[in-house]
């Protein structure tokens, strides 16, 4: 069956997952260094915690792609590790011991590292190729409306009851993630498409073969490594800051900041999608590495709680433009080769690489220096992945693989 006749039930449904996935896939992401901040953690020791689900989904995550293009049970791929993160958040805050924390973070960096693929499959196989820059930015706006809808949500919720309500409300938001799955009609996903075969091709490349015949791909690996290494500590490093010095409720701070990153992103994203339909990803890549070297100064030298505002909307231009661009050009550069999700689960675990770092890299600094320090550390590493991108991507496959597709 043609992706292209998916009913617009599907691709709505599609959406509305994205929105619910948004409380799922990350975890408790920075409220659980506000959670433990309040059980006595120490930076590094955190840091280490986040590290631990860095690695579980690094090792995940090529694998999780590889999954995600050979199975036809892609629905219940996405509500299995729907269902994971919820119950061993929930075990984490009945029985909060270091092992069973660090056990938590794994099996939801196992879960995160699966939904990715899951997600891009899905949305290839409902409307293909000539449709997937569109319905990636309808995807990422709903994703990041969710995530703000989320933290407001546990803002309230943390104010009055404590920051222990954002575990209820992420297992809450599983269950709704569920149902949507199942709303999603299977007989309109297109499985060929889904895992990026064509018209011209009939088999898929083998594995050794997408990374010698498509270099460009591990040059978005390398440069995402460089960004998230700079990337994923900064906004956990925020929230543990006024955690330690107790200038005002942390996790209705971190909810105010999650919300203007987020609020940004809607409208980058949507963005995105007009922007790279006919023009390609080069250049919204290159405008996301860019703002994270000045978010990183601005939240190392500008004092006050105010620094969150454009900290975070420089956060929000950054991962909106990379949210819609990073899948969209894997499934450019691999099209025809039946390895899409594959190769955008390896791209996942280079740039895990970082983010699995980021957090140890941050907090050891932050504990022997201090947070401004930790700021700047990070910044300095995001300014390298600018450099990467100028120096080794070539601007040519990205629009050559733009004209295939549009044909």
């Amino acid at each position: 069956m043609s992706s292209r006749s998916a009913s617009s039930r599907s691709t709505r449904t599609l959406s509305m997952l994205n929105f619910s996935l948004a409380d799922v896939r990350d975890g408790l992401g920075p409220f659980l260094g506000i959670y433990l901040v309040g059980l006595g953690w120490a930076p590094d020791e955190i840091g280490f915690v986040m590290t631990v689900a860095g690695l579980a989904s690094l090792l995940a995550t090529t694998p999780a792609g590889m999954l995600a293009d050979a199975t036809r049970f892609k629905r219940l791929l996405v509500i299995v590790c729907a269902l994971l993160v919820a119950v061993v958040n929930l075990v984490l805050l009945l029985w909060p011991q270091t092992w069973l924390i660090a056990i938590s973070q794994i099996a939801t960096g196992i879960a995160a590292a699966a939904i990715g693929p899951a997600i891009l499959s899905l949305t290839l196989g409902l409307v293909g190729q000539s449709g997937l820059a569109h319905q990636l930015g309808q995807n990422q706006a709903y994703n990041h409306a969710g995530n703000a809808t989320a933290a407001v949500l546990a803002a309230l919720a943390g104010y009055v009851y404590g920051v222990e309500a954002v575990f209820y409300l992420m297992a809450l938001m599983a269950m709704v993630t569920v149902v949507l799955v199942l709303m999603i009609r299977p007989e309109e996903i297109d499985y060929d498409e889904a895992r990026g075969l064509d018209k011209t091709s009939h088999q898929s490349e083998s594995i050794m073969n997408v990374f010698r015949r498509h270099p460009m791909l591990l040059v978005v690996g390398a440069t995402l490594l460089l960004f998230h290494l700079g990337n994923a500590a900064m906004l956990p490093l925020l929230g543990q800051r006024v955690a330690a010095n107790e200038v005002m409720n942390p996790a209705v701070y971190t909810a105010g900041t999650v919300v203007i990153a987020q609020m940004t992103m809607i409208p980058m994203a949507l963005l995105a999608a007009w922007y790279s339909h006919k023009n390609g990803y080069w250049l919204l890549f290159l405008i996301a590495l860019v703002v994270l070297p000045i978010r990183g100064v601005i939240a190392a030298t500008v004092p006050g709680l105010w620094t969150v505002i454009p900290v975070q909307m420089l956060d929000g231009i950054g991962a909106g433009l990379l949210g819609v661009a990073t899948p969209g050009i894997v499934a450019q550069i691999l099209r025809g080769t039946g390895r899409v999700n594959m190769g955008l689960g390896a791209v996942m675990t280079i740039q895990g690489i970082g983010a699995a770092l980021s957090a140890s890299y941050a907090g050891v600094i932050a504990s022997w220096l201090s947070y401004e320090a930790a700021f700047l550390a990070l910044a300095g590493v995001a300014a390298l992945a600018v450099v990467v991108w100028l120096l080794l991507f070539d601007r040519s496959v990205s629009s050559s693989a733009l004209h295939r597709a549009a044909t």
